[in-house]
Formats: C-alpha cells, structure tokens, sequence
C-alpha cells in the first residue's frame, strides 16, 4: 500500500505555504523547494497508476489542483528515449525527481531576431530539484536520461498546468506554437481516505 499519506501533507502545507505568500516567487521557490525535496525524499507514496509508462509518450498525471487553480501537482513518467519538445510554461514551477534521472537542455529566445539558442544542459539525479520561470528561465527541453529503466518527476506549478496556453518552439527557427498540455489521466488519487492507514 502507498503512503498517501505523505502526499496529502506536501498538498496541505504548499496550500498553506500560497496563502501565505500569494505569489512571491522568491518564499515559493525557497520554501516550495523544501517541501517538494522532502516529499522526493520517499518512494513509497506515489500510486502505481500514476507511476504507469507509456511506448507511446512520456505521460503527464494530475495528481491535485488546488481549487483556485493557485497550484498544481503532476507526476512525469518517462519511458527510456522519451523526450518533450522544447517548451516554456509561463508559470513558476519546481521539478523533483523521484525515480531514475532527467536531462534538463535549456534555452534562450532572442526575440529580436527570432533565434533560440541554447543556454545549458545539466542532468538531475534522483531528490534533485530545478526551477523555471519567466522570471529566472522558462524555456527547455527535458528527456529521461536512462537509456535503460523509466524516470519519475514530480512536477508543481504556479498553476493549472494542463489548462495552461503554454508554447513549443521550433530548434532552428525559433518560432513558437500554442499548446494546451491536457493529462494523461481522467481521476486523481484520493488522499483524503484514511481507512488503510
């Protein structure tokens, strides 16, 4: 049985944490940070039906929106060789690692002259965190860095990710494209059952 348990406590302390902050980019992301790093700290509360691959797609489950759409919580599962396109969120948002590792390629738009370049390239093993923005960088691409064995993230953003008009963009023009994200699953876990505890 998954401790749930320990999801329903990142979801009611980052609840906490927005109403007292509102959005402060600075408060989120510092304490943000230590609740997400200690929730990434513990594999043994995500359910397996947000934890299932896919051959097709690297997948994207909802796992809690807050009412007000103030922030959302997601699980990233990666297949070996999955990869996003580049894209931007227009949000803040937090990525933990759960299982395996993530390749991070970041960029830069230069607007004036239509051209994206690249900026960086890290890796992010297991309980690593990073950080996106507009503010501090909101433009990469992600892939599992297992070329072998399935990669996990827990993703929070500064919104309801999946209804969010976000963009992909084109590596040698520059030019970016609408999208709407959506999820890969139509429930979200229950935490609020106590029964199995």
């Amino acid at each position: 049985m998954e401790n749930i348990g320990r999801l329903r406590y990142f979801i009611q302390s980052f609840t906490r944490l927005v109403e007292q902050v509102g959005s402060e980019e600075v408060r989120i992301f510092t304490d943000g940070q230590a609740l997400l790093s200690e929730l990434i700290a513990h594999d043994d509360w995500l359910p397996h039906a947000f934890a299932k691959p896919s051959t097709e797609s690297y997948r994207q489950y909802l796992l809690y929106c807050d009412p007000l759409e103030r922030f959302s919580v997601v699980s990233f599962v990666w297949a070996p060789g999955q990869t996003t396109p580049i894209h931007d969120h227009t949000v803040w948002g937090m990525v933990g690692v759960l299982r395996g590792a993530e390749r991070c390629e970041e960029y830069e738009l230069d607007e004036e002259v239509s051209c994206l370049r690249a900026s960086g390239s890290h890796e992010l093993p297991v309980c690593g965190v990073d950080l996106v923005s507009p503010d501090i960088g909101d433009i990469h691409r992600v892939s599992n860095a297992l070329l072998e064995g399935v990669s996990i993230s827990i993703h929070v953003y500064g919104a309801n990710i999946g209804a969010v008009q976000r963009h992909v963009y084109d590596p040698d023009t520059g030019g970016k494209k609408p999208f709407i994200s959506g999820y890969s699953n139509s429930v979200v876990p229950n935490i609020w059952d106590r029964s199995g505890e």
